[in-house]
């Protein structure tokens, strides 16, 4: 028990909630429902942040050993060896699933690896450590996009009475994405920005930075949400089985406007008072808080993206892991 519960904080497994709905946020901002290789895109999402996770605190151990004795490694419960290998082994097997959803998610995901690796062993250090993460995860929406995509477009191919200029393919589908990608990684620059002053704290400024952004996305999404878009995009079955991308509008389009709304509040909510509080006071222990309440924030942002896309059932059900991240986060931290 003691060795799961070290690999446990190692691998950070509270904040795995915050992972799937990418994949969920990404198929829905292409106007796609998702399929096989969405699930196997948020399979290999989950395998390369868990490599990232083990990959920080295997570059980290020395720094860890004197601001964070407590952590896995510097305490001599995990092995740093035994972080390393976890770190090549989960990079491995997300690339392995990525490439069992087709080459376009393959390629999103070996540059999604690429990032981490790079952030955790170098640009973690330097001032273009936000941005790479940002990278990071808007790298993560759009291989739910392409990976949904590729599934869309190789059904099409085996159904003759199925063609046209509208049908998707990854291409198409992460264009169509780029808008919820950037989304997705404003949030985490912001999130970022904040986690570089959570060991010694005294940032004033970053948390009311990382305030402003939270309150700018929520309020876009919402306003999005309340004004009319005939231009946006839903799914519909058609012809054996293949998808086709039709205008939203209707009880589906109010119902994916209110679930929008919602989500897009429980996000504001959920961020807006850590960094609230960070700012205020910017304390160590207050700003690891406004970190671990921007990580669990990114689940509601998840839902709001998924909503947005025309898929307020998808996401409802993303909304819904936020109670189990946060009853998972009062015994792991999420940082």
């Amino acid at each position: 028990m003691a060795g799961a519960r070290a690999w446990a904080e190692l691998l950070r497994v509270s904040a795995l909630f915050s992972v799937p709905g990418d994949a969920l946020a990404g198929a829905a901002a292409a106007g796609l429902r998702p399929n096989r290789r969405t699930a196997l895109a948020a399979g290999a999402s989950l395998c390369l942040y868990e490599a990232g996770m083990a990959l920080n605190d295997w570059a980290d151990r020395c720094e860890d050993a004197r601001d964070r004795p407590h952590r896995p490694l510097p305490s001599g419960r995990v092995t740093p060896r035994a972080a390393l290998a976890a770190s090549a082994a989960l990079t491995a097997t997300g690339l392995a699933l990525a490439a069992r959803a087709g080459r376009a998610p393959l390629a999103v995901a070996s540059a999604l690896a690429a990032a981490v690796w790079s952030y955790d062993l170098h640009l973690k250090h330097t001032p273009a450590a936000p941005a790479t993460m940002a990278t990071a995860r808007a790298l993560d929406l759009l291989l739910g996009a392409t990976a949904t995509a590729t599934a869309t477009a190789a059904t099409a191919a085996t159904v003759a009475t199925v063609a046209g200029p509208r049908r998707a393919d990854p291409a198409r589908a992460a264009l169509a994405a780029l808008p919820s990608a950037a989304a997705l990684g404003a949030h985490t620059y912001a999130v970022t920005a904040v986690s570089r002053h959570e060991t010694h704290g005294g940032s004033t400024a970053t948390p009311l930075a990382a305030l402003a952004a939270t309150t700018a996305l929520a309020a876009l999404a919402a306003r999005e949400a309340l004004v009319p878009a005939p231009s946006r995009l839903r799914a519909v079955s058609g012809p054996g089985g293949v998808l086709s991308i039709r205008p939203g509008q209707g009880t589906a389009g109010r119902a994916a406007a209110l679930v929008t709304a919602l989500t897009a509040a429980a996000y504001l909510r959920t961020a807006a008072t850590p960094f609230l509080h960070a700012a205020l006071n910017p304390s160590p222990p207050l700003t690891q808080r406004a970190v671990g309440g921007g990580i669990r924030a990114m689940i509601p942002l998840q839902a709001a993206l998924t909503a947005r896309g025309g898929a307020p059932g998808a996401g409802l059900a993303v909304l819904g892991l936020t109670p189990l991240a946060r009853a998972l986060a009062r015994k792991v931290s999420p940082t």
